[in-house]
């Protein structure tokens, strides 16, 4: 790649992992064009809160939130004791009061601040007795990167009934091109063993893996997918298969339906939003989503 042509793609590598929110601008046409900064938390609203949320308890505690000025907010939080919550009423009757209280050690959730009813509740793509678990995620975002490693410990160590599915965004060009990446070598049963190869020649190799346009997206994917090995030829036949433009009909089905504005963010069996913000931590997110997806799994 020439070193003007890189440069550029580089510098539009800076304003993508800036922030990890849509912006209803017009600029996503161009090589890396970011929607702009947002804050760490995903501001998806697929339904408001209930009227009356529980009271279940969370500790004090305090969580950063990247401004889209750039300024950090420091938001100090504390929760009551009540009992009244109906996930604490769901998981004490399936595990028992005391246990029930210390599902995720101190900590328990209250509904409309750690996580968002989606209402009315949407379909689910698993059988009967499981739960599906929905990240909605971005290569380039900096937050998804973070948290991945988690979500990779987290997934070996996730309860039997719960399938979980990752689900790339599309906000416009660069994302789309990703995204096709993610579900090419998908199809080619490579996405396990590239994944995080994908965030670390974005983030640590600076190889922001999209172009000005769709065919130098594609060039640049399938030097990075050769250099590890995946068939030149598959690849191609791969990228523009039917497969694959059914999964990215369905991923951008997924995204309006959740009405995803920021990543990432965890859609619970169709019934609930959480995001890194809301659950005041990376390690807390996945407590919330286990506990979340247990009481799903009991009704």
């Amino acid at each position: 790649m020439p070193s003007r042509t890189r440069l550029v793609l580089l510098l539009g590598l800076g304003l993508l992992i800036a922030a990890c929110a849509k912006q209803p601008t017009a600029g996503l046409a161009q090589a890396g064009a970011s929607p702009a900064a947002s804050t760490t938390e995903s501001a998806a609203t697929a339904a408001a809160p209930t009227s009356a949320p529980g009271a279940m308890a969370v500790q004090p505690s305090t969580i950063k939130r990247l401004n889209e000025d750039g300024s950090e907010t420091v938001d100090d939080t504390t929760g009551d004791t009540g009992a009244h919550n109906p996930l604490y009423a769901a998981v004490a009757a399936v595990t028992g009061t005391a246990a029930a209280a210390n599902l995720s050690g101190p900590t328990m959730w209250q509904e409309g601040v750690n996580y968002t009813r989606v209402a009315p509740a949407q379909p689910t793509s698993v059988a009967p007795g499981q739960v599906e678990v929905l990240e909605f995620f971005w290569y380039a975002c900096p937050h998804c990167y973070a948290l991945d490693p988690l979500i990779e410990a987290w997934r070996k160590t996730k309860a039997p009934y719960v399938v979980f599915s990752r689900v790339p965004i599309m906000w416009g060009p660069p994302q789309r091109a990703q995204a096709r990446l993610y579900y090419t070598l998908q199809s080619l049963g490579k996405i396990d063993q590239l994944h995080t190869e994908i965030f670390k020649e974005i983030h640590v190799n600076n190889d922001p893996l999209a172009g000005s346009d769709a065919a130098q997206s594609e060039n640049m994917q399938l030097a990075f997918v050769t250099k590890h090995g995946v068939s030149a030829t598959a690849f191609k036949n791969a990228y523009h298969s039917f497969s694959v433009e059914t999964d990215l009909q369905r991923a951008d089905e997924l995204m309006q339906r959740y009405h995803i504005t920021g990543v990432p963010t965890f859609v619970i069996n169709g019934k609930y939003l959480a995001d890194v913000g809301t659950a005041q931590g990376e390690h807390r997110l996945l407590d919330l989503v286990s506990d979340l997806a247990a009481v799903e799994h009991k009704h």
